[in-house]
């Protein structure tokens, strides 16, 4: 660059204007009492500190080292993502396969044992009723149906007490313990017993093995105790399970037909309203619905969804439009209180003679006048007649069109293997007093029809129950070797209806006050947990069952969803043989990528190994102990000696996991005595700041130090069970192990635990610092553990201020302090959270929440940036009784949700025709209804500091008032201290908070949103009718308007159109 001649006058004179300008600015800097030299200074001197006291404590320089010295015998070996998907999905069909067969060796028995029964209505037998047992009377003896039932406590069963012998039978509360049919059926099928327990002798890993009858009764293995709620109810009922209804019936499309006239009042209305809700209550995610009224006129529920089917989802959150349906068996449900004609015109255009739209009237009251013209609906379209005079009759009512939509599969003698998506059955989990820190877990359902063999009864089609067999999702999860998948790695499935079988970002839990379950959380779907494919390509190919692969930029959630990580992801996906699943693995490129291979001899491992500071990651699966009894109470690390050292191993290990693991061991080793030489040193740690030193590595094993007592831990908590994002999950990598991975190799992430409950502010008071030590090989990196300490709040805080109070005046006067009145002092995280603060109160608060007006700074200069997420599980309060219909979504699974809130008011006021024409009155009774939380989208902010920008200073106008401020990073670390003048009010600027906002959608735009449809795929067993079908078993022996007529005409247009897609 050609640089112009100046003379030397002109030199003197530019050097001159060049010094007073630097003289000025640092006036400038310093006029408002914030030198930006001395905050460099005091940042410069904490951050020495602070990774000095990190280093030395953690070790993290003689890991480092110690890896390094292996550096030239390693290896980093590329993950071949096609190939490890591959070999999961082949896992996991092996584990459903396994399943799937004990389920049917079960059917089998209970077939042969109905066969060889010979039906008897006087037969008197006891039983042991899972209510009564071990239960005594007055005078201290055993109950009708009670007796001493021997029961110990099981891990394998989450600790429950069980009997490993024999199986306990559950009858509804609203049924007759000793009924003819129930007593009969449990006679029977005791015969099940012993292929219970065989079955659990033959794959130890089984959980939950039951019969569900359609009778009512509920046979369960192992053997255990249910007891009733508060009320003395319990409201299990097995025919009204997600596994009895898909298994019983194949996918169904229902239209409910409800008389709203004027005689449907009182008790009717009570029961036709809890009528529509059985109904509801027996769809499942293959089956469609719709709901429509009649009186004068006829009313869609939701006029947008006129002539087409509602998706059914029991979770009543996600549901999604389809002009075809399931496309298999057909059903009009009439809820009425009458019927004064037969409209066999109606049906004799449309429906005759295939009759392939069934109709089941209920007729609702005592009255019978009409009876005869419903009934004879029923018998003329192969459905079936109730009449329903009490509640009480509401249930076993409603569960009779099941079994008579059943009889096609019955009668083909088709023994169907479904499966359910994710599910926690809350209920089942009251009767067994599981409590929130042990249970339920979510799982999923191997399920088989049982049919009766009888040749009398062939053409009857009758189905005696459902066979079902729990899989947790964790056991699934054991299939997948995490330490492939990398730190930010993970494996998730889909049903075929696009709904998370599992997946890291699934949250069946929410906090309020205490843990409990989102009301029927189970239909979530991949689209939902994976945003950011707005295409929706990854979803519909593995919903379509295809093998491939797809890339995209994600946003990930970290620290209770306080934090994000920006990465790309990798993801191969494929299908789960004979099951209706689809497995994706993601790896996020720069983590998971390679995998470092390194070796040991076997004797330095396994001496590494077995020391008592050393665990290996709980549910990583090392070697499968499972599959034997004798070895299910074997440690991970009992389990490898036992390999490594026996000429014919019993269970099968993942023998280049253990491999590893070795050499980790090995290679962390002497971690152990530098941890001890600091601990023994009095003249080190004298005010016990640091507490404990941890490290982690990238095949789950973890070493930890104490330098205080277990009791004097500030928190005692880390590395436990109960610091669910601190240890090495099924899903993801400690949380301490992630963010440091994120950071420059060589430095410090620092943060205060996000924690909840009662034990919330007690984990503020403490500070975590880890960094990531990563091996190299041509250019190659890989994470291969990470190392921190955790150390007292206070004692972190005391060095901050002491630093703050340096200056390098030459007379020892320091021009500013953080002890002066006039300014604020804060150290706060790259993602804006306060470490330390003046005002105690304020630590772990986000930064904006206290300094809004600065925040808004910061964001404008670009100091740090906001990165906008989305909630799609999100829960949000709301008025039970809100009339509100501003929810209409662009996403159009909220649509359906505002769909849904509304079909929750018909269940509450049931008069549809009020519904549509709310008038004040109802308004101002919905307003006195207590709020309830719902399910809705949301959406956030997440905050991240610019890497690039170390420092900078700025100022803000606060109505004529200018305010300075400087920020100033903290060397080799993730922090900034933040200094910013005490003198102006900004508080008209108001906060800048990190709350989610519900979104509220275009009114507009509903029924467009509301007729979207994302793909699914529809199961491959359909049995809609069959020709050898007896219908005679039509039921057993009422005002309405003529517009019955009316509206049972287009209804079977509509449905009989579809046959030309069969």
């Amino acid at each position: 660059m050609l640089v112009p001649r100046i003379p030397h006058l002109h030199v003197y004179c530019a050097l001159s204007w060049i010094t007073l300008s630097f003289a000025i600015t640092a006036i400038r800097g310093s006029q408002h009492g914030i030198p930006l030299g001395v905050v460099k200074l005091w940042a410069s001197a904490f951050g020495g500190e602070i990774k000095s006291i990190a280093t030395k404590y953690s070790g993290s320089q003689l890991l480092q080292k110690k890896y390094k010295e292996y550096e030239k015998t390693v290896r980093l070996e590329e993950i071949d993502g096609a190939r490890l998907v591959k070999n999961v999905a082949e896992n996991m069909a092996e584990m459903f396969r396994k399943k799937a067969e004990a389920a049917h060796r079960i059917v089998e028995v209970a077939e042969e044992a109905h066969l060889q029964h010979e039906e008897n209505p006087d037969l008197q037998y006891e039983y042991f009723n899972a209510v009564l047992i071990n239960e005594v009377d007055g005078d201290g003896r055993s109950v009708e149906l009670g007796g001493e039932f021997i029961l110990e406590p099981n891990d394998h069963f989450s600790n429950l007490s069980v009997n490993l012998s024999l199986s306990v039978v559950q009858v509804p509360t609203n049924m007759y313990n000793k009924d003819p049919d129930i007593v009969n059926g449990v006679y029977w099928s005791e015969a099940l017993n012993k292929i219970f327990v065989e079955n659990y002798e033959k794959d130890p890993s089984l959980i939950w093995q039951y019969f569900g009858s359609a009778k009512g009764f509920f046979r369960q293995y192992p053997g255990v105790k249910w007891h009733p709620d508060e009320h003395g109810v319990i409201s299990f009922d097995c025919r009204n399970r997600k596994w009895y209804i898909q298994a019983a019936t194949s996918p169904k499309d229902v239209v409910i037909l409800v008389d709203v006239s004027g005689s449907m009042k009182g008790l009717r209305l009570t029961i036709a309203r809890q009528t529509v809700s059985s109904i509801l209550d027996t769809l499942g995610d293959d089956d469609f619905f719709n709901i429509i009224a009649y009186n004068q006129e006829v009313h869609y529920v939701e006029p947008c969804l006129n002539g087409t089917l509602v998706q059914a989802d029991r979770t009543n959150k996600d549901f999604k439009l389809a002009r075809r349906g399931s496309v298999c068996s057909r059903a009009i449900m009439l809820v009425t209180d009458g019927a004064t004609e037969m409209y066999d015109d109606v049906f004799a255009k449309f429906n005759w003679p295939e009759r392939k739209v069934r109709i089941f009237p209920y007729l609702i009251g005592r009255e019978s006048a009409f009876a005869d013209n419903l009934k004879w609906m029923a018998c003329a379209n192969k459905g079936y007649f109730s009449q329903i005079s009490t509640l009480a009759d509401v249930q076993e009512n409603v569960m009779r069109y099941l079994h008579v939509m059943s009889r096609p599969k019955v009668i083909d003698h088709e023994h169907d293997t479904v499966w359910t998506e994710a599910y926690v059955d809350s209920a089942l989990a009251q009767a067994h007093k599981l409590g929130a820190h042990r249970g339920p877990n979510p799982m999923t359902t191997v399920a088989m029809p049982v049919f009766s063999t009888k040749n009398e009864t062939k053409n009857q089609g009758i189905l005696l129950g459902v066979v079902g067999i729990d899989i947790p999702i964790q056991e699934l999860m054991k299939t997948v070797p995490k330490h492939k998948l990398g730190i930010h790695g993970y494996a998730f499935a889909i049903t075929n209806n696009g709904y998370i079988l599992m997946h890291p970002d699934l949250r069946p839990l929410y906090q309020e006050g205490q843990k409990r379950r989102k009301a029927h959380y189970s239909s979530v779907d991949l689209s939902e947990v994976e945003w950011e494919d707005s295409d929706d390509f990854l979803r519909t190919a593995m919903v379509n069952r295809k093998t491939g692969t797809f890339s995209m930029e994600v946003k990930r959630t970290v620290d209770k969803r306080k934090r994000v990580l920006s990465m790309h992801n990798d993801y191969y996906f494929t299908d789960i043989k004979g099951t209706p699943f689809s497995i994706g693995v993601a790896l996020s490129r720069g983590h998971g990528k390679y995998f470092l291979k390194g070796n040991v001899s076997l004797d330095a491992g396994l001496r590494d190994l077995d020391q008592p500071d050393v665990a290996l990651a709980d549910e990583w699966t090392y070697c499968n102990t499972d599959d034997h009894h004798e070895h299910q109470f074997l440690t991970q690390v009992q389990a490898i000696k036992q390999y490594l050292t026996s000429r014919k191993p019993q269970f099968k290990c993942d023998r280049e996991l253990i491999q590893q693991v070795l050499f980790d061991a090995v290679v962390s080793a002497p971690l152990k005595a530098y941890w001890t030489g600091l601990a023994l040193n009095k003249s080190e740690n004298p005010e016990k700041g640091v507490e404990i030193a941890f490290l982690g590595t990238r095949t789950g094993l973890s070493r930890t130090n104490l330098f205080v007592v277990t009791e004097q831990l500030t928190n005692q908590d880390l590395l436990t069970a109960e610091d669910k994002e601190g240890v090495f999950n099924a899903d993801h990598f400690p949380l301490w192990y992630k963010r440091a991975a994120e950071q420059v190799p060589g430095t410090f992430v620092y943060s205060i635990p996000f924690s909840s409950g009662s034990s919330a502010q007690e984990n503020k008071s403490v500070v975590l610092a880890s960094t990531a030590v990563q091996l190299l090989e041509d250019r190659r990196s890989s994470t291969v553990a990470a190392i921190g300490i955790q150390m007292k709040l206070d004692f972190f805080q005391r060095k901050f201020w002491t630093a703050s109070r340096q200056c390098n005046a030459l007379d020892g006067k320091c021009p500013i302090s953080c002890d002066n009145e006039d300014i604020k002092c804060y150290l706060i995280d790259n993602n804006g959270f306060i470490l330390v603060s003046e005002d105690y109160s304020q630590t772990g608060l986000f930064f904006g929440e206290v300094e809004g007006a600065v925040m808004n700074k910061l964001l404008l200069m670009g100091s740090f940036k906001r990165i906008t997420l989305y909630d799609y599980q999100a829960l949000c309060k709301e008025y039970t009784g809100s009339s509100d219909s501003g929810h209409t979504l662009l996403n159009p699974f909220s649509a359906i949700r505002w769909l849904m809130a509304e079909l929750v008011l018909f269940m509450l006021e049931f008069n549809l025709y009020s519904w549509w024409n709310v008038d004040s009155a109802v308004k101002a009774e919905r307003a006195q209804r207590r709020t309830m939380m719902v399910p809705c989208d949301t959406e956030y902010p997440a905050f991240v500091s610019e890497r690039t920008i170390k420092e900078t200073a700025g100022s803000i106008d606060c109505e004529g008032c200018m305010r300075t401020f400087v920020i100033q990073q903290i060397p080799s670390s993730n922090l900034f201290m933040v200094v910013v003048e005490n003198k102006c009010d900004c508080s008209s600027t108001g906060p800048v908070t990190m709350e989610p906002i519900e979104i509220i959608y275009i009114e507009s735009l509903k029924c467009e949103r509301l007729k979207f449809q994302k793909d699914r795929k529809r199961p491959d067993s359909c049995h809609p009718f069959h020709p050898e079908e007896n219908a005679v078993e039509c039921g057993s022996a009422v005002t309405i308007s003529p517009l019955l007529g009316a509206a049972l005409f287009p209804l079977l247009a509509f449905f009989i159109s579809r046959t030309e897609y069969i």
